[in-house]
Formats: C-alpha cells, structure tokens, sequence
C-alpha cells in the first residue's frame, strides 16, 4: 500500500487537519492531527486509526503501525518545541 493511499483513507475517514506516512517496507509510521482526538484516551486514538487500516493489515500490506496522535493544539505545541531539522 502507497503512503499516498494511507494519508487518503485516514484523511476521509477520520477527518484529520494533517496526516503523515512514512514507510519502510510494510512498516509504516503515521503522525495524525485532528480534533476527533479531543479527549480521547491514547488507546482509543490508536483504534482510530487501525479501523480504517485493518484490511491491509489483515492482507500483509502493512505489517507494523507506529502512530503518533496529536490535536491541533498539541501538535502547534510539539513543532514549537520539537522544529524540523
């Protein structure tokens, strides 16, 4: 599966302000900021995001998930004090 494919899915079914794949073989890395993650438990946030990428997992597609969930407002505070190399 295409980063490209995963950043669409996740985008249209969870409505995300910004999503980011990365991938490394079937190993993939998503960073997602969306206000669905207001409240939410992390175990929960991390549910949302498999849901929507359980065919691909149970396909072989996609082998491992790393997730990182951010709100809009964690994620402004994350690049203030984590800026891009």
């Amino acid at each position: 599966m295409q980063t490209q494919q995963i950043e669409q899915l996740l985008q249209q079914q969870l409505q995300l302000a910004e999503v980011y794949v990365s991938a490394e073989g079937n190993h993939y890395a998503v960073t997602a900021v969306g206000d669905c993650f207001d409240g939410v438990s992390r175990v929960k946030q991390q549910q949302m995001i498999y849901a929507p990428l359980m065919g691909a997992i149970a396909d072989g597609s996609i082998h491992a998930v790393s997730i990182k969930t951010f709100t809009p407002g964690q994620w402004r505070r994350e690049k203030l004090l984590n800026p891009p190399v």
